[in-house]
Order: C-alpha cells, then sequence, then structure tokens
C-alpha cells in the first residue's frame, strides 16, 4: 500500500492564503517532504530531500532568509 500525503498549512500562515502546504508524514518512509501551493493543490508537487527542508526551516527560524 502506498502511504498518501496528509496535508497541512502552518498555524503560522495568516496572510491571507499565499501559503504553501507540508505532508512530513512522507519523511519515514520516503526521506522527502511533499510541498505545494495551498492556492492550487491539484497542480506541480515538489519533493524535498528532509535534510534540506529541515535545513531550510532552521534557516527561516534563524532569520537567515529574507521574505518577499
Amino acid at each position: 500500500m502506498t502511504e498518501s500525503p496528509r496535508w497541512f498549512i502552518s498555524s503560522y500562515s495568516n496572510n491571507g492564503g499565499a501559503c504553501v502546504e507540508v505532508a512530513v508524514n512522507l519523511v519515514a518512509s520516503r526521506g522527502v517532504v511533499p510541498v505545494r501551493d495551498s492556492k492550487n493543490p491539484g497542480g506541480p508537487v515538489l519533493d524535498l530531500p528532509a535534510g534540506a527542508f529541515a535545513s531550510f526551516v532552521a534557516g527561516i527560524k534563524a532569520g537567515n532568509l529574507a521574505t518577499a
């Protein structure tokens, strides 16, 4: 049986819909974190390696990445 992504939006996302959704439930089975645009759930999905996604989140939390 293939596990399906369980999508969620961060509780910190309160910016009028310009959000991404992630599915962290696939880290253990596939080693990836799928990411998609919340406004286009049927659109493309990026499967990011779990380590790369963790580094990205750490950079955001540390304030090392600028937002536009």
